[in-house]
């Protein structure tokens, strides 16, 4: 897989009086069609690191490149649509008086024709399950809700990157999984590259590849499962999985497991062959 992606020896402050860089000397790559979730303590740089790939923001020094192509100044609108972001609060993004309408919204300013408009609305709507809510104001919406539409609105502008910047913390769980569910299924239909700010396990466990932030540094890129086995967790903001915690105690009452991490699945069946072979 080529890389959508490469970060060069970031650089980035807020206050240029500051001596304090928000990020420093940060480079990282993200291939086209991965899954990279970004964790760290709030103040890390996760947010700052999102917002200058989207061109929100200009670094100081280094690189960014997207699809081969340096950003600048003079080419960020262009990058800009081949991005779609999905933020905390849903309500920040809705501007149209229906569901239909701010799905639709993005679509207008770039001059999308009517008929095709009509399409990928419908479209993005029936992939993120709100098709029956077309006619609703957004603010009757529960938050998963909101969610999705947000979603759907990206989507519709078919982007080859989703940036996901927390967009699942306000949710309870069952609305968190339903939601990275969705995006998950977006991603492989539609080999989109995925970028996720998170605390969240289940939406780490998905993810390809887990970039660990450290004030305004890298700290480590690893598979789920290797940060997962990690003993300082709870220091980098993740509760331990159930799994590992599961099978620690199950260690201690002396069955013999593999010294890795299991999911569910994987542990629920090495349980049940251990068992029958007993």
């Amino acid at each position: 897989m080529t890389n959508i992606i490469e970060v060069k020896h970031v650089s980035y402050k807020y206050d240029q009086e500051d001596e304090h860089y928000t990020l420093n000397d940060v480079s990282f790559h993200v291939k086209q069609g991965e899954w990279l979730s970004i964790i760290g303590h709030n103040g890390s740089g996760k947010s700052t690191t999102v917002r200058l790939i989207d061109g929100l923001l200009e670094a100081e020094s280094g690189e960014i490149i997207i699809s081969g192509d340096v950003l600048t100044p003079e080419n960020v609108w262009e990058k800009r649509r081949q991005i779609g972001m999905v933020f905390q609060n849903p309500d920040n993004q809705f501007v149209g008086a229906t569901v239909e309408d701010d799905v639709a919204f993005g679509l207008e300013n770039q001059g999308v024709p009517l008929e095709e408009m009509q399409q990928r609305v419908q479209e993005a709507l029936e992939l993120v399950g709100m098709l029956d809510f077309k006619k609703r104001e957004p603010a009757r919406l529960s938050g998963g809700q909101k969610q999705r539409v947000a979603i759907a609105g990206v989507v519709a502008l078919r982007p080859n990157i989703i940036i996901l910047d927390e967009a699942t913390s306000m949710l309870d769980p069952e609305g968190r999984l339903e939601l990275i569910r969705i995006v998950k299924d977006i991603k492989e239909k539609h080999q989109i590259t995925v970028i996720s700010i998170t605390h969240d396990l289940d939406e780490v466990a998905l993810s390809d590849r887990v970039m660990v932030m450290k004030k305004g540094q890298i700290e480590s890129i690893s598979g789920p499962a290797d940060l997962f086995m990690r003993e300082d967790l709870k220091d980098l903001g993740l509760d331990q999985p159930f799994t590992v915690t599961l099978v620690q105690q199950l260690r201690e009452k002396g069955l013999e497991l593999p010294s890795r991490y299991f999911t569910e699945e994987e542990l629920e069946e090495t349980l049940w062959a251990l068992l029958s072979n007993k």
